[in-house]
């Protein structure tokens, strides 16, 4: 499934709200009850403008989340495979 504009820009939305907002906590260590809790005011400004409720807002961050981090991880492997599909003297050409 391919990640509309708007929907991207609703992430993109989130996800600098959140590098603001969650900068100074330990994520591994904060319980994310917390972390969804710091989100909402930006939640809650996106469910206002296009008429949903928060928590159809919090469903679809969580998805697209998951989607750009399945996309990321896909784009990872491939790069991975092209390194490992490449022949030894581009290998050693990089290594000089």
């Amino acid at each position: 499934m391919q990640m509309t504009s708007e929907e991207q820009k609703i992430l993109d939305r989130i996800n600098a709200y959140a590098e603001e907002a969650l900068a100074d906590i330990d994520p591994q260590k904060t319980r994310i009850s917390f972390q969804l809790e710091a989100l909402k005011p930006v939640m809650q400004e996106i469910a206002d403008e296009t008429g949903k409720s928060v928590e159809d807002v919090f469903i679809l961050y969580m998805d697209l989340a998951s989607e750009s981090a399945v996309e990321a991880d896909k784009k990872l492997q491939a790069t991975l495979e092209d390194e490992e599909n490449a022949d030894f003297s581009s290998i050693a050409n990089r290594l000089n």
